[in-house]
This record gives C-alpha cells, sequence and structure tokens, in this order.
C-alpha cells in the first residue's frame, strides 16, 4: 500500500512528527511505502475562492507546491493526516493544504482512500479532541475515505511528554496493523 503523511506542524521534529515516524515505521515494517509531507514547508498558498477551478472541473489557477502534493495523494491508497491540536482543530498549514482539495474533489474522492488521523495536544481533557475528529471524520464522509484508526495523544504537549505517553506505541501498532 502507498501511504501519504501530510504532517502539519511547523516543527519538523516535534511530538506530532514522533507520531507520524512511528506510525510510518510500524507501516514500513508491515511492507508498506510510506511517504510524509511537512506541508508547513511545502510551499502551498491559501484557497481564494476565485472558484476558476471549478470545483474540480479545471485545475487550480495557482502554481505553488499543492500540485505536487495532489500528484501524490492521486497516487496514494492511505492518506495519514498528522497535526497537533491548534485551539481544538488542526493547523493552518494542513488546513491550507485540504483547503485546496476543493480543485480536485472528484478526483480524491474516486480513489476511496484509506485514511488515518494522528493528532497531539497539551490537554489531557476527555473532550479536547472532539472538534478536530468531527472535522476529520466530516472530511472521511465528504471524500469517500475509509477511516482505519486515530491515535488521539492526549498530554503530548513537548517531544518528552509524548515519548512518556502510550501514543508511540498506539502509533507504531496502527501503522504495523495495517
Amino acid at each position: 500500500m502507498r501511504i501519504l503523511t501530510l504532517q502539519g506542524s511547523p516543527n519538523r521534529n516535534g511530538s506530532t512528527a514522533m507520531l507520524a515516524d512511528e506510525f510510518a515505521r510500524g507501516a514500513r515494517q508491515a511492507g508498506h511505502d510510506v511517504e510524509r509531507i511537512d506541508v508547513a514547508y511545502a510551499g502551498v498558498h491559501p484557497c481564494t475562492g476565485c472558484v476558476a477551478c471549478g470545483y474540480g472541473a479545471r485545475p487550480c489557477v495557482q502554481r505553488d507546491g499543492m500540485a505536487a502534493i495532489t500528484e501524490k495523494i492521486l497516487a496514494a491508497d492511505m492518506l495519514v493526516l498528522a497535526t497537533p491540536l491548534y485551539y481544538y482543530g488542526m493547523t493552518a498549514q494542513l488546513k491550507c493544504v485540504i483547503d485546496r482539495f476543493c480543485a480536485d474533489n472528484s478526483a480524491i474522492a474516486g480513489r476511496r482512500l484509506d485514511a488515518v488521523l494522528l493528532a497531539d495536544a497539551w490537554s489531557a481533557d476527555d473532550w479536547t479532541f472532539d472538534a478536530l475528529v468531527a472535522h476529520y471524520e466530516t472530511l472521511c464522509r465528504y471524500l469517500g475515505m475509509r477511516d482505519r484508526g486515530q491515535v488521539l495523544g492526549y498530554g503530548c504537549g513537548t517531544p518528552s511528554m509524548t515519548r512518556a505517553s502510550e501514543h508511540l506505541r498506539e502509533a507504531y501498532e496502527l501503522g504495523a496493523s495495517l
């Protein structure tokens, strides 16, 4: 299986990257090909709402890093969304990429991708991830993706907190289970 991880943290070596790397380690050991894109550094500009794409009828008019990401999404079998929790949602960098899906909604939905959510947050409150999970599940429904699992890293505000948690093991096991 070809797995593409969109890593949404601007911190390439933080808790989110650690979760993504452990997931990838497990998936690779299970025989899958995994690629990670750090979307904060992919040069993707926000959707301008110009609708020149006709919501999939034509390519996006912007010439930036999104075309390469879209090509990789359309070649993948699984899309992993990895993000730290920023004010109860995904990072702006990851949201920017997802907003740009509109130019390719039909093509992405036609892939019937599997999907995974990897997320981490400082907070350990039981409701911490409610809004993010609702958004992710709505994206899965809208794009016809099948949720294959979620690792919600409660209490993972720093790399040391993440290393001390069970969430790295959970990410590895989810990847290995594919």
